[in-house]
């Protein structure tokens, strides 16, 4: 199964591909986690997108499609795009490349959710980042203020997840990334919406019930 899913930042996008990935066997393809790993590796891509990244802006869109072309073709079985496509350069990009290809997309979703929701979701998330664990301090806290409970590392704040940031990122989103939704729609595929602010099981059903109409 090839999956689209679509949504701001913080929308809870990553948490339910996890699970979509485990019910279907789609492999997980983050281009947030992607260009995170390419940052700490201090590769070029990881430099040239650092700076980019800590802004909140978006990462140019040459970039970010080179990126996740090579990262679907290695994908033959099925795979579920996470931040991806995140501009209608890149929807265009994706689309011409899955032609040629003979291949297309089977499911489109968005999840949808209030900024004010998103803002308290992300400037509370901490991180570990020798386990990569995450943790919120009111909704989700480690059992002792600061620590990871698998490991004992100290957490911390990404710098995408400070109030400024994520405040740019949902303007950024606003401005080019919800304009993807209508790209699609635009080309006569269908978009299937979800409602994003409920509890991650009831958000769960929601995309299953979709999903397994689709099989």
């Amino acid at each position: 199964m090839k999956i689209i899913l679509l949504g701001p930042p913080g929308a809870g996008k990553g948490t339910q591909c996890k699970r979509i990935s485990e019910r279907y066997g789609a492999a997980h393809l983050s281009s947030g986690d992607i260009l995170r790993a390419e940052r700490k590796a201090g590769t070029q891509l990881g430099k040239e997108a650092q700076r980019y990244m800590d802004s909140g802006a978006l990462v140019p869109d040459q970039l970010i499609i080179d990126m996740m072309i090579g990262a679907i073709k290695k994908c033959p079985k099925g795979y579920l795009l996470d931040g991806f496509p995140r501009t209608v350069v890149q929807g265009e990009a994706l689309d011409k490349a899955l032609a040629a290809a003979g291949e297309k997309i089977d499911a489109i979703l968005n999840l949808q959710i209030d900024d004010s929701v998103i803002i308290a979701r992300m400037s509370g998330r901490r991180s570990c980042s020798k386990c990569g664990a995450v943790y919120h301090v009111s909704n989700q806290p480690p059992k002792v203020a600061g620590i990871c409970d698998s490991d004992g590392e100290m957490l911390s704040q990404r710098p995408d997840d400070k109030p400024e940031v994520v405040e740019n990122r949902l303007k950024t989103y606003h401005a080019q990334t919800a304009a993807v939704v209508g790209y699609y729609q635009k080309v006569g595929r269908k978009v299937i919406d979800i409602d994003a602010d409920k509890s991650v099981d009831a958000v769960s059903k929601a995309i299953f019930v979709k999903l397994d109409a689709l099989k």
